[in-house]
């Protein structure tokens, strides 16, 4: 396909960055979404002179109920056809549910799964329109199981992981792919942003650039799921084979400080 501009949200780190840095390095045109304007013109500066690739950058909190619709006016005012939509931007609240902040957990909901949603939605049409295009959601592997201590957030990621399936087999003939992107845990900045750092589960996280490369070759190839890494793969099948209950119980001792 020719190369048209890639829109990744949440790029300033982690994640969205080694997506950001990946994709400049094949040489597509960007379009970074985060919350830190610093961050995002260090950047495009950096790819820009790098790889030599048009970045735009849009500062916006992808969190409030009016987001995405903003965000598809800000690009329609540049002119920009989105070919690639890569929707990473996400984070995690952890502990008791009756204890946490709700204004931080339904701000997590809204980021995970209603931006997430309306963004595809607002995008998805000229895809289909042209009968090309590319979308990943960045799911986890916290999709296949409840997650006690972190409830809301693997609940967010389960939903991800099946509108993207739901999705992806509803475009079928339409030359327009969805991938979810499963990555067990990976170092970054979430850990920090959750409270995280120090829980069982990041004994064996991958690092971010890893995944990336893993879930970039499957979005090309069209894969309507991809799961980074043997042992992600591996307790992927297991928790659909293991009695539920066991499940439950070993996911909280992972999310538990060790």
């Amino acid at each position: 396909m020719n190369k048209g501009y890639v829109l990744i949200t949440g790029a300033s780190e982690g994640i969205g960055y080694e997506f950001a840095k990946l994709f400049a390095h094949h040489g597509f045109p960007l379009v970074l979404v985060a919350r830190n304007k610093t961050r995002l013109d260090s950047l495009a500066k950096e790819l820009t002179a790098t790889d030599h690739v048009d970045v735009r950058t849009i500062v916006k909190d992808l969190s409030l109920p009016t987001a995405a619709e903003e965000l598809k006016t800000a690009i329609d005012d540049q002119k920009i056809a989105i070919e690639i939509l890569i929707n990473n931007a996400g984070f995690g609240v952890h502990g008791l549910f009756h204890h946490a902040d709700w204004k931080a957990t339904e701000a997590m909901l809204n980021l995970n799964m209603i931006t997430l949603t309306h963004l595809t939605r607002l995008l998805l049409p000229d895809m289909v329109g042209k009968d090309r295009g590319k979308i990943l959601n960045v799911a986890s592997t916290a999709a296949f199981q409840p997650g006690p201590l972190m409830a809301c957030y693997f609940a967010s990621k389960a939903y991800v992981l099946s509108f993207s399936e739901a999705l992806a087999n509803e475009l079928s003939g339409t030359g327009v792919t969805v991938t979810a992107f499963c990555p067990g845990p990976t170092r970054t900045q979430f850990q920090k942003r959750s409270n995280t750092e120090n829980i069982r589960e990041n004994s064996f996280a991958m690092d971010a650039a890893t995944t990336v490369a893993v879930a970039y070759n499957g979005l090309m190839m069209g894969k309507t799921l991809v799961i980074p890494g043997f042992t992600n793969k591996l307790l992927a099948i297991l928790v659909r084979l293991a009695p539920r209950k066991l499940v439950i119980r070993i996911t909280r001792y992972l999310e538990e400080n060790g």
